[in-house]
């Protein structure tokens, strides 16, 4: 079970590895078979789906992501927590809002992504 400190830790350095722009602890997150699902995907990687399936297809869209996001930031908003799972909810450069549902394993990687968008 996720607890409301690993849930905050979580964050906290996921947001702080986006913030660096760094790719490689970006993906120190996600597991191997980890799946994204996400609008930005479907646009970037030219997929109706918006899925990115594995860590190398994920790898490749982040990269595609910040290409053309350089200035990309992101502000914490809020984090929510269940058995294994959280809600990052936060607000990037250009003021769009985001909720991002991610499931945790046991290893406290990421497995599933379901990202949102105002």
């Amino acid at each position: 079970m996720l607890t409301e400190i690993q849930a905050k830790s979580f964050a906290e350095h996921w947001l702080k590895a986006w913030n660096s722009l760094n790719l490689d602890e970006i993906m120190s997150h996600y597991s191997d078979d980890v799946v994204l699902i996400s609008p930005i995907a479907a646009k970037l990687l030219n997929a109706p789906s918006g899925k990115a399936i594995g860590k190398k297809a994920l790898r490749e869209y982040f990269q595609k992501g910040l290409e053309a996001y350089p200035d990309l930031k992101f502000e914490l908003v809020d984090v929510m927590w269940g058995i294994s799972s959280v809600v990052l909810y936060y607000i990037n450069q250009k003021g769009t809002k985001s909720g991002e549902f991610m499931e945790i394993d046991a290893n406290g990687k990421v497995t599933k992504v379901i990202a949102n968008y105002n």
